[in-house]
């Protein structure tokens, strides 16, 4: 088993980077090659704006890289609690930038020519209880009639048209959801932005940033150091360089995923007929797809953790490989080819923000919903650098310090047996 992402492991690492630190001057210096930093690089290198990309380990190696594979739309929250909160027009603007953001992973694959296995399968998500899928159904019944009519619910009578387990009560389907592989499509990203013009080095973490006469920043790594007019930091959760301010508005919680040898397609086709994402309504929530050569993907949260290193993966790994067996039993002597875990950057409210603070632009926090709003925030952030700060779906949005925290979260194992118990009385 190797204790790698199977994205990572099975994607054509990135060859275009630049050799050495960084060095010069540069109209915008872009933190972070996740998948913000390079739709961004991308799409600034499109404007012909000279942009220089720093980044502390390997394109797309983080959380872009170590995921589940999912490119889905909708809202992790409920969304008629987003109505309630937000208001309904606020609410289905938000809901609408995560369908833009959906279509816009689909325009870049296809205008970059981008093999990643991009494909509209649909979400699935699974009713862990009977009484989650009336709640659901209630969700579902005012979405559909106020922003998203392509969905609409599975009752429990259809479900071995959709899962091969007895273990769930009905589901919701969202039919625009989209999966593709994360390794090949970040590398694809990086590689489409380096072609356009963008600069970007690997193994170059910052670790200063200062302003400069006129206003210009510099920003050091240890190889070398590039001042830029503009910077855009696209980091998530990154423990590298002076972005403390930014660390107590975020929690690092670890996800975990395995992946299982190749099944044979008859398999596949009585676990999972229809090959949707699926994903379940627990707090200590279950999430699998399938990968383009035939393995079963299944991630959770495991643990609530803010570790992700072989030994905290592998303790998840047991864990996760239970609860697919008590979904899928026939799956109980599958060899498991891939174990490895990333951290979500996850705000209190489960919301990304994105914005200006002391002359820096941020974008950050996706929350386990980073596939495809990072992609749009990358190329809608390009927007605000050049003043369009009004198509910014989050710039009205407060950021409040999460209280007790100042950048490692003690205190998710209190909030792990918060969960636990909700999932065992809700």
């Amino acid at each position: 088993m190797k204790m790698t992402s199977y994205w990572l492991d099975t994607a054509t690492p990135f060859a275009s980077g630049a050799q050495g630190g960084p060095q010069g001057t540069a109209d915008v210096a872009v933190v972070g090659a996740g998948f913000t930093g390079l739709s961004a690089a991308l799409a600034l290198a499109r404007k012909g704006v000279k942009v220089v990309v720093l980044e502390a380990d390997r394109v797309a190696g983080a959380a872009s890289g170590r995921n589940g594979g999912m490119c889905n739309n909708g809202f992790a929250q409920d969304y008629a609690g987003m109505c309630a909160r937000l208001g309904t027009e606020r609410a289905n603007m938000l809901y609408r930038a995560f369908d833009a953001g959906v279509d816009l992973v689909e325009t870049i694959v296809a205008r970059e020519g981008i093999d990643c296995h991009f494909g509209r399968v649909g979400k699935l998500k699974l009713a862990a209880k009977p009484e989650h899928y009336d709640k659901i159904a209630r969700s579902q019944e005012l979405l559909a009639r106020e922003v998203d009519p392509q969905t609409r619910m599975v009752p429990r009578s259809e479900m071995r048209a959709e899962i091969g387990s007895d273990r769930y009560f009905g589901g919701m389907l969202y039919e625009k959801s989209a999966n593709m592989h994360m390794g090949m499509f970040g590398q694809g990203l990086a590689e489409a932005a380096a072609r356009h013009g963008a600069i970007i080095h690997e193994h170059n973490p910052l670790v200063r940033i200062r302003r400069t006469a006129g206003q210009a920043h510099e920003l050091t790594t240890p190889h070398g150091s590039v001042r830029a007019s503009q910077v855009l930091l696209a980091t998530g959760t990154s423990a590298t360089g002076p972005l403390g301010w930014f660390r107590r508005r975020i929690v690092p919680v670890g996800a975990y995923l395995i992946a299982t040898e190749p099944l044979s397609t008859e398999q596949l086709d009585r676990l999972t007929p229809r090959r949707r994402n699926t994903t379940d309504t627990r707090h200590f929530v279950n999430y699998f797809r399938t990968s383009p050569d035939n393995r079963l993907i299944f991630g959770g949260r495991a643990r609530f953790s803010g570790r992700s290193d072989p030994s905290a993966d592998a303790k998840s790994g047991i864990i996760l490989r239970r609860s697919m067996v008590e979904v899928f039993p026939e799956l109980a002597d599958a060899r498991i080819d891939y174990c490895w875990g990333g951290m979500v950057d996850m705000t209190r409210d489960r919301l990304p923000r994105a914005g200006e603070r002391d002359g820096l632009f941020y974008s950050m926090g996706y929350s386990g919903h980073g596939t495809h709003m990072a992609t749009y925030m990358g190329a809608i952030m390009a927007e605000v650098l050049d003043g369009r700060a009004d198509l910014n779906p989050w710039r009205d949005f407060d950021w409040p310090a999460i209280p007790g925290h100042f950048g490692k979260p003690w205190f998710l194992p209190f909030v792990g047996a918060y969960y636990r118990f909700k999932d065992l009385v809700e």
